[in-house]
């Protein structure tokens, strides 16, 4: 079987990233990205999703973190796609529900390559501590786009916002382990109809 691991740099005059996936890896990260509430999260998907990632950004945080936190999602899903390949033989869809105390997400993805992202999370508080909420939805998008996947985030209940966001990003992790998992039964069949993705 084909190593399914990729590296993507990326630089523009806001943010220079450099993000190394391995999809058959052991939930390891390495993380710099000068935002330490993103690289919580980031963690989360290595660990549930049983991803390793490298992900180093120098961003103008000095200005604020949207450059940073848009940039890596953009990033990771080129990273993602490029170490996915041409998809035979995964199982194309994931799906779970995380709880963590009174908070539950459920996160559900298709790589289908088609970007679209259906994120419905009434975030409880606007901020956690630095960290403006409303950038993760700036994540997933860039990393919708570039991944070329079709999310659907859903937070369900939860009134910790800091509960609220992990329940994503572990269920986020998991959903993406269920999806790029090799089906044994697939082989190297493409699990489309129309014979693409």
């Amino acid at each position: 079987m084909a190593d399914r691991t990729a590296t993507v740099s990326r630089d523009t005059l806001e943010t220079q990233i450099s993000v190394g996936v391995n999809l058959d890896g052991q939930g390891s990260a390495r993380l710099d990205a000068g935002v330490p509430f993103l690289e919580h999260m980031l963690d989360q998907i290595a660990r549930h999703g049983l991803i390793d990632l490298d992900i180093r950004c120098q961003g103008d945080t000095h200005i604020d973190d949207h450059h940073t936190v848009e940039d890596i999602g953009i990033t990771l899903g080129q990273a993602l796609a490029a170490a996915v390949g041409d998809k035979k033989g995964i199982r194309r869809y994931g799906h779970a529900y995380v709880p963590l105390d009174e908070a539950l997400s459920r996160v559900v993805v298709d790589f289908s390559g088609r970007p679209g992202l259906v994120m419905e999370v009434p975030f409880t508080q606007k901020r956690v501590g630095d960290f403006d909420t409303e950038l993760f939805w700036e994540f997933f998008q860039g990393f919708v786009n570039h991944a070329q996947v079709t999310l659907h985030i859903d937070c369900l209940r939860g009134h910790n916002v800091h509960h609220q966001i992990e329940t994503v990003f572990k269920a986020f992790g998991r959903a993406l382990r269920m999806a790029l998992e090799r089906d044994p039964r697939m082989g190297d069949i493409l699990p489309s109809t129309k014979g693409s993705l």
